[in-house]
């Protein structure tokens, strides 16, 4: 492999600093601006957005000056997270369209590439017919903003195979509705990478690296928001991985999720270095 026309994406936690995902505050303590000059001094060309601290930053400087400081560092894919209970209804849906409303704002102010959804984490059974009638509907709504939506397979949800998340985007069939690709989740979940060529290609939006170690700790949820490593800290055959959306034909960028209990601790800059070189070595393997 070569690293020639490869372009890593920062996800939210790997730069955010000492939070994680339903923490006591989801809010990164380094800046906004602090965070983009790290990303793109680093050599990331696209960086992730979590919702709280996305609205956190809006308050503070607003959508214009947040466009200058990623077009000021080289920011030009951006993904935008986490979209949950979408196909939910009562006061989950209440809660869970507000966020959808101001993730569609921040895509259309932004000129982001996808919106992250999650399946229903805890839940057993995937309601194909009602998934893929909302799943649609959202998909029409991002393409209205010129964004991508991209359906995350875990394995401690209902979406944990590829059979049931194809079942739900080829059954909307959107142009811009696809899935999004964790080599964690597929690994933690039992997912051989051969199963990715059984994946249309039109339909992989989106794709995220990371590393783990031999034995995941239990509950699952907490190793998956602790106990990430960079790529090539772990067990993962992460160069498979990449083979294998390569197979595809995957042009994106490459997001890099690392959500860690020790790397989130490292000063900015050296998280987003270090987060930056580890990955680029695994497309020379």
């Amino acid at each position: 492999m070569t690293t020639q026309n490869i372009e890593l994406l920062a996800a939210y936690w790997t730069i955010a600093g000492d939070v994680y995902p339903m923490g006591p505050s989801e809010v990164s303590p380094f800046s906004f601006n602090d965070r983009m000059e790290a990303a793109g001094r680093a050599g990331f060309t696209g960086i992730g957005l979590v919702h709280n601290g996305m609205i956190a930053t809006v308050d503070q400087i607003g959508y214009p000056a947040m466009k200058s400081i990623l077009e000021q560092n080289g920011i030009k894919h951006i993904e935008l997270e986490f979209l949950v209970d979408w196909y939910h209804t009562g006061e989950r849906r209440r809660q869970s369209d507000k966020v959808r409303r101001e993730l569609l704002e921040a895509a259309r102010a932004l000129g982001v590439r996808s919106i992250k959804i999650g399946p229903g984490i805890g839940e057993d059974s995937a309601d194909i017919d009602l998934m893929v009638k909302e799943f649609t509907v959202l998909c029409q709504q991002a393409a209205d903003v010129g964004a991508n939506i991209v359906l995350e397979i875990m394995p401690f949800s209902n979406v944990r195979t590829v059979e049931t998340a194809l079942a739900i985007v080829e059954g909307a069939d959107q142009p811009n509705g696809g899935l999004l690709l964790d080599i964690w989740h597929l690994q933690r979940g039992g997912i051989d990478f051969s199963e990715i060529a059984r994946i249309p290609a039109r339909f992989i939006k989106s794709v995220e690296l990371n590393d783990a170690h031999r034995y995941p700790i239990e509950p699952l949820w907490m190793d998956t928001i602790h106990k990430r490593v960079l790529p090539g800290d772990g067990i993962f055959d992460i160069p498979a991985f990449i083979h294998a959306i390569q197979a595809k034909g995957y042009e994106g960028p490459w997001g890099l999720e690392v959500i860690s209990d020790t790397h989130r601790k490292l000063p900015l800059e050296v998280m987003a270095n270090r987060a930056f070189e580890t990955t680029m070595r695994q497309f020379n393997d």
